[in-house]
Parts: structure tokens; C-alpha cells; sequence
């Protein structure tokens, strides 16, 4: 049976039927005004990883002084970037930061899942940053992180040891510990099928570094230290969602009350359910604010 710790009171089919002065429906189908003060904008980032330099963008929003932050975590290789939830959530008055792991997507450097989770702990030490944060109008104390599909094991694992951050959500979420524990030729052929812009890899490195690492990189192992954080954890039609379900169920025995889950009968890229996704996302952060 599914897990629902949580359900969020939500109509998924049609953001129409939303309050029609709801902030939500607003950022979801309407631009806001502009501010010729303090416009909304986009800078480009070069984040400094291990003697790197890794890509970024930042979409910035509108208004003076600071504003809290999404940074979004794609997956593997992350053909789809989820910039349309990056653009709804500055519309919704937060800044949104993406970002290309080493080795993808032409960020410098050799494709790993240990170096995912360093690039990922080096983009939240950039946007908290004194004078990042002063520079882009971040309030450092206000960062949520955002993963889909591989990233949100990589969301699950960071958050783990940043208590700082006020929430992490996770989309159609990969345990990708668990992953590592299957057959190896079966985890090679998925790895394989997922090569698109890794460079400095090959399948059955992949495959072998998730083995190694799997006892300490499942969703199992990280539940503990998010006792205490404020989660939204996504699941969809893609066959992961067993994934979700059990990370969902071990934070609720690890005492954590603080648990939106939902299920949307949709593929792993929310493909026809885009709206429905952006909705969600925004009511959830805009309860954490």
C-alpha cells in the first residue's frame, strides 16, 4: 500500500480551479510586475569544486534586498533540467540556482557520484557565502534543495548533513545505494543507457562505484539525520517509487513529522503533468516560508 504521511490538499489537474488571487496560481500562469529598481534577472555561475570549476545559473528575483533560495539538483545525465520549476519559483518571489554536476553537461572535470554529492555540498557553500549571498540577494538562512531522479538521492544525501537548509523535496527520487546493491550487469546496462554529456566515466565504473559505496549512500542510511527536516518527497508511474515509499516510511518511524508525500500516475519526467508539479512545489515552499 502507499505511504502517505502527509497528503497535500491539492488539485493536481488544473491550476484554474485555484483561489484566483492565490501567489501560487499567480506565479504558476502569470508574470509579476515589474520592478525597475530591483528587476528579476539571471547571472551566470562559475562554482569552484575540488579544483574545478563547475556551470551554474541563477535565476534571481524581483524586489529589494534578500530573497530565499531553491537550488535544483538534476539526475542522471539530467536531459530534463526542470528549468520551467526554476522559472515558476522566482515568479513566486525566490531565487533559483541550477547547476551541472563535474563531467556533465560541459562542466569540467570527471563524472562521479561521490564528486555529485562535493559539487553538490560546494554549490550550497557558494550561494551561502557572505558575499554571494549579498551579491545575488540570498538569504542564506532560508535554502531549500530541489532533486529529481538521481538528484533527489543527491538532495536526501546533502540534506542529511545540512541541517541549516529549511526543507528538501524529491521528484520520481532514484536511491541510487540501493541501486548499487542489484546485479551488476544489470546496473551497467542502465548506466549505459544513461550516458548523454558524461565525460571522465564509463558504465561499469559507475556501476562499481555504486557498489562500493551503496551501504552508505541508501536513502536507509541518511533517514536518521533528517529527523528533523521538512520534506517533500514526489513519486510517480517510473517504477521508483518504491524508492520514495521507503524513505517516506523510515523518516516517519525516525519521528519526523514534517512529511508531504504524493503520488501522480505520471512518467519520470512528469512529462504530461508540468503544471500539476509546479503547483505542488510552490504550496509546499510557500508553507516552509
Amino acid at each position: 500500500m502507499r505511504l502517505h504521511v502527509v497528503v497535500t490538499a491539492i488539485l493536481l489537474s488544473a491550476t484554474s480551479s485555484l483561489p484566483a488571487q492565490s501567489s501560487v496560481a499567480q506565479a504558476i500562469a502569470t508574470d509579476p510586475p515589474r520592478d525597475s529598481t530591483h528587476p528579476a534577472r539571471m547571472e551566470v555561475l562559475h562554482i569552484p569544486t575540488h579544483g574545478n570549476i563547475i556551470n551554474g545559473i541563477a535565476y534571481l528575483a524581483a524586489g529589494s534586498g534578500t530573497h530565499p533560495t531553491v537550488v535544483f539538483f538534476h539526475g542522471l545525465p539530467g536531459n530534463e533540467k526542470n528549468q520551467d520549476l526554476a522559472q515558476a519559483v522566482r515568479r513566486a518571489g525566490w531565487n533559483a540556482v541550477v547547476f551541472s554536476y563535474r563531467g556533465s553537461w560541459g562542466s569540467p572535470g570527471k563524472f562521479s557520484f561521490a564528486g555529485n554529492l562535493e559539487d553538490a555540498d560546494a554549490v550550497l557553500a557558494y550561494v551561502e557565502d557572505s558575499a554571494n549571498a549579498r551579491k545575488y540577494g540570498i538569504d542564506a538562512k532560508r535554502v531549500v534543495v530541489v532533486g529529481h531522479s538521481m538528484g533527489g538521492w543527491v538532495a536526501a544525501q546533502v540534506a542529511s548533513h545540512h541541517p541549516e537548509l529549511i526543507g528538501a523535496a524529491l521528484i520520481s527520487a532514484a536511491d541510487m545505494g540501493r541501486i548499487g546493491t542489484m546485479p551488476r550487469a544489470q546496473v551497467v546496462a542502465g548506466m549505459r543507457d544513461g550516458m548523454e554529456s558524461l565525460t571522465g566515466t564509463t558504465p561499469e565504473r559507475m556501476a562499481d562505484e555504486l557498489a562500493t559505496g551503496s551501504a552508505r549512500w541508501t536513502f536507509d542510511a541518511a533517514a536518521p539525520r533528517l529527523a528533523k527536516m521538512p520534506m517533500l518527497v514526489l513519486t510517480s508511474d517510473d517504477g521508483f517509487a518504491m524508492f520514495g515509499d521507503g524513505l517516506a516510511a523510515k523518516l516517519k518511524a525516525e519521528g519526523n513529522a514534517q512529511i508531504t508525500t504524493l503520488h501522480r500516475a505520471t512518467d519520470h519526467s512528469w512529462s504530461d503533468s508540468r503544471i500539476a508539479l509546479a503547483t505542488t512545489l510552490l504550496q509546499w515552499l510557500q508553507a516552509l516560508r
